[in-house]
């Protein structure tokens, strides 16, 4: 039976159940009380006034790209170790992204590259942090070197669901954040994304860009193009269901993370990604750097053994599509690439296969 790197995990009938509930109403789709129900409980559970569900993190980005009316030309600064999907929204409007490197006590964004770079470009319109592999970005840090310039501070929370930073929600102390429920996340709607904010006019801006621009006419009246943006009424049903459970999917995710801790301990080819001290993560993946290993020999082997496992991250300013673009590094985020491994991190992770994994790696010394 194959090892996923993250599947999704049901909590027993609780989801079916929701999702009957929502077949019952009528609203199969496009958006019905389900969805109202999942933002509302997201609001109330991750601290933000506004919540918006949408069919993807990358599409909640998108809406708040095209709510700045990003032009081309426009800087935006963006964390150079991240998924594509934290530049593209604004990439795709014509921006120039400019890629900051990552901090080694954290791997998310580091404050004091932020800092060079917002020198160089005091004209950015936004800066869009990663919360990498469920770890928080030090948000207060980095919104300290947005206000100097007057620029909006953007948290692309999708892997950090559920995290803390000093003692809050992630994302919070942002601007804007964004979530991801895609199917291999803490949590999941099988798809699905979720923009939060306490700005009032961003959100419901976002909100009718979302429905398509719609005008308040009997018929289809537009005087702005939008978008098809909004999570549909099934999918909000499996959210409502896996958003209570939250707490349920963080202990067992921090439990996994242990058992690797507790079985990596005496590994000298194996470093755990830091922990940051300002917070708590979720524990969504379990990473590694390796010595004397290469990554992607790790993830061939192990495939043939039936294990999933993926290289970290690929910095930005090494994707073809991004050779032009202005970056601020220090070397952290290439040697990360080189060196570093996502482990098999799913909530029913078993030891045997912790054990495997670790034999089959240690082969490979």
């Amino acid at each position: 039976m194959k090892v996923y790197l993250s599947p999704p995990v049901m909590n027993g009938d609780l989801e079916r159940r929701l999702v009957g509930e929502a077949f019952d109403s009528g609203y199969v789709a496009p958006c019905g009380p389900m969805v109202d129900r999942f933002e509302r409980a997201a609001a109330e559970r991750f601290g933000f006034r506004h919540t918006l569900a949408t069919v993807s993190g990358t599409m909640a980005l998108e809406l708040i790209a095209r709510a700045m009316k990003i032009q081309p030309g426009d800087v935006v600064v963006v964390s150079d170790l991240t998924f594509i999907g934290s530049v593209t929204a604004f990439a795709s409007l014509g921006a120039k992204p400019v890629f900051v490197g990552a901090d080694p006590a954290t791997w998310c964004m580091s404050p004091r590259l932020l800092k060079e770079a917002l020198r160089r470009y005091p004209e950015a319109k936004a800066v869009i942090a990663t919360d990498l592999y469920g770890q928080s970005c030090d948000v207060d840090a980095l919104a300290k070197c947005c206000e100097l310039y007057g620029t909006k501070l953007i948290v692309d929370a999708a892997e950090s669901v559920g995290a803390t930073y000093r003692d809050r929600p992630s994302g919070t102390g942002a601007w804007a954040a964004v979530y991801s429920f895609n199917g291999n996340k803490i949590i999941t709607t099988g798809g699905g994304g979720m923009l939060l904010s306490d700005d009032a006019a961003l959100m419901n801006l976002c909100r009718k860009l979302a429905a398509q621009a719609r005008e308040p006419f009997p018929w289809y009246e537009h005087t702005m193009l939008g978008t098809h943006g909004r999570l549909g009424n099934i999918p909000a049903a499996i959210g409502v269901g896996q958003l209570q459970c939250l707490q349920d999917a963080l202990r067992d995710k921090a439990a996994v993370w242990e058992a690797w801790k507790a079985r990596l301990a005496t590994c000298a080819w194996a470093t755990l990604m830091p922990t940051a001290t300002y917070g708590v993560p979720n524990r969504w993946l379990t990473v590694i750097t390796l010595d004397g290993i290469e990554p992607q020999v790790a993830v061939d082997v192990l495939a043939q053994h039936g294990i999933e496992a993926r290289p970290v991250w690929k910095p930005m300013h090494l994707q073809p599509v991004f050779t032009s673009c202005d970056c601020f590094l220090d070397g952290v985020d290439e040697q990360l690439f080189a060196r570093g491994l996502c482990l098999p991190s799913g909530r029913n992770l078993s030891l045997e296969t912790i054990d495997e994994v670790v034999k089959i790696l240690e082969s490979l010394c």
